[in-house]
């Protein structure tokens, strides 16, 4: 069927409620709001299943929830794993809790039982439930950063990380395969109680779930000594990381903390912020104001669902310097490698593994400190894959991971990015740091003048609906086909096309294979250190530039940095037209 035969459908079918009935009704005169909503289906990118809220099946509501769900619960059947259960969270978005709640009682419907958390909780604890239940699945009810519109559906595996292959190709062959709605098994929550298969949960895991982040502090003695000189600002940005974020902090020792009010509790509609992402420097507003009202040393910041923390911190002379995810990322590796290093707790196969799109200073702190280093596709599943795949073949050891949006993970107790922890560790690291005469800043500094002048920034065009999808194939079918020569003044030198598995020496013209599976990614490196990545995001209707170079000190690796992202900006409009 067209969009059109499926939005059609969608309205006589009784399946569907007087709500969404409505809602379609409003919109039989707006053909391209028809066609946006039904010209296609939701699918799996890097962080699940994400999308508008509203009616349709390019759209979030409960029937695709369902199906999403029924698709999962016949995955986990033909697997013969129904005994486990699935874990499931949400966080503060709109519909969040009743999504979760569909969710779990279409599992219980198909006779699997359901951990339902009694209120919203970070995306790490929801990672970290699943295997402490020993549960075969979870599934968090989540958008992570996007704008208030949207929510999301992500799947997680019996090892806790966002599913990979094959196990996302075989559950959306699951759910594709559901072309009757009323196929779809649900029950009542009295029904699922009254036969043992929803189980609310809360207390335990979130017991559990500190004493496992509390046994990651490597300087508890810097922090008992120190904690009560530094004084941080934080915020949750009307998300999931209030109550946990303070309960950690207040647990290992910290005691100046204080929460921007105004941002404190949960609230989907995200009133102060247009964007509730700490990438974005208007995140930072209100807890800067804050942080210079009380003289803070650090001022952090966790996205919606709490996996992505974002960073502020004060230098000697008073001025607050952001870290980007690619600096407080290498910041935290430096000290968790450097600091297992000197208590000679680090194994001697241990490895730092990142994304393709993150800096290369991570790569220079591998190498300083004799490590392995493992590069991944984007997207943090692919690093928890990497440490499955050390616990099952017995080789290689995780030291720390992280990609450039925000995210790290300390610790194998989750398996996906956990901003929580990475609080609690930056809050561990100023502490060290102060207890050597340094503030965080100072310690940056000292990490570039150890490894180099690194610096990496990012552009991102969005181009939604119909049309912008085609203009993204067009855009990387073009550079797939007429890979560029130079970007920013600098010479290309290899390119890489994941989406074709090759790698191509521009000097010579060999190939060779990426080692990485198949991606619609293409990447650039270029002289002196630099390149260029692009790819189509998983999550939202945006092609996203990533890039890097190497400077000499901070000042002309910024102001090259800033060179490239120009020239970056220049050439995409050219491009696009």
């Amino acid at each position: 069927m067209n969009y059109k035969q499926i939005y059609e459908e969608w309205l006589r079918n009784p399946y569907f409620d007087t709500d969404t009935n409505l809602e379609l009704e409003s919109i039989k005169y707006n053909e391209k709001e028809i066609e946006d909503r039904f010209y296609k289906d939701l699918k799996f990118g890097t962080a699940g299943l994400r999308g508008i809220i509203g009616a349709g099946t390019n759209r979030i509501n409960k029937y695709v929830v369902r199906r999403a769900t029924q698709g999962l619960a016949n995955y986990i059947m033909i697997q013969g794993k129904e005994d486990q259960g699935v874990a499931i969270a949400f966080d503060s978005r709109r519909m969040s809790p009743q999504f979760a709640k569909e969710a779990a009682l279409t599992l219980c419907a198909n006779g699997i039982k359901a951990y339902l958390f009694e209120s919203l909780r970070p995306t790490p604890e929801l990672s970290f439930a699943v295997r402490y239940l020993d549960c075969v699945a979870g599934i968090n009810i989540t958008a992570s950063h996007n704008p208030p519109e949207y929510n999301g559906y992500k799947v997680y595996w019996e090892d806790g990380a966002q599913i990979t292959p094959p196990n996302d190709v075989g559950i959306m062959r699951e759910v594709g395969a559901i072309a009757d709605w009323e196929n779809i098994k649900v029950m009542t929550e009295e029904q699922a109680k009254n036969q043992g298969l929803l189980e609310i949960i809360g207390k335990e895991v979130d017991d559990a779930y500190m004493e496992e982040l509390k046994s990651l502090v490597l300087n508890q003695d810097a922090i008992d000594k120190y904690a009560k000189d530094l004084t941080v600002v934080f915020t949750p940005l009307h998300g999931t990381g209030n109550l946990p974020a303070r309960r950690i902090l207040k647990e290992i020792g910290f005691d100046n903390v204080y929460v921007v009010p105004e941002q404190e509790l949960p609230n989907g509609e995200f009133p102060t912020v247009s964007y509730p992402n700490p990438e974005a420097k208007e995140a930072f507003e209100l807890a800067l104001a804050l942080a210079k009202e009380k003289d803070a040393d650090l001022v952090l910041a966790t996205d919606p669902d709490a996996d992505r923390l974002g960073c502020y911190v004060k230098d000697g002379n008073g001025e607050y310097r952001v870290l980007t995810g690619n600096m407080s990322g290498c910041l935290l590796a430096d000290y968790e490698i450097g600091q297992m290093k000197e208590k000679k707790l680090a194994p001697k196969d241990g490895s730092l593994i990142k994304t393709i799109v993150t800096t290369n200073m991570a790569d220079a702190i591998a190498k300083y400190y004799k490590v392995g280093l493992i590069e991944v596709l984007t997207g943090f599943k692919y690093i928890g894959e990497q440490i499955l795949k050390m616990e099952q073949t017995k080789k290689g050891h995780y030291l720390f991971g992280f990609e450039e949006s925000y995210g790290c993970l300390i610790g194998t107790h989750a398996r996906d990015k956990d901003a929580i922890v990475a609080t609690m560790a930056l809050c561990e690291c100023a502490a060290y740091y102060k207890s050597k005469g340094m503030n965080m800043w100072d310690a940056m500094i000292a990490l570039y003048d150890k490894v180099g002048y690194y610096m990496d920034g990012q552009k991102a065009i969005t181009l939604a609906g119909v049309e912008g999808a085609t203009k993204i194939t067009k855009l990387m079918d073009d550079l797939r086909n007429d890979p560029l020569k130079s970007i920013g003044g600098y010479k290309v030198t290899e390119f890489r096309d994941y989406q074709m598995d090759k790698v191509i020496d521009i000097k010579t013209g060999k190939e060779s294979p990426t080692g990485l599976p198949q991606s619609n990614v293409l990447y650039f490196d270029m002289e002196d250190g630099a390149w260029v990545c692009v790819r189509p995001s998983g999550t939202e209707p945006k092609v996203k530039f990533y890039y890097g170079i190497k400077g000499k000190d901070f000042e002309d690796a910024t102001k090259t940095s800033e060179k490239m992202g120009e020239e970056i900006v220049n050439m995409i409009n050219k491009m696009i037209g």
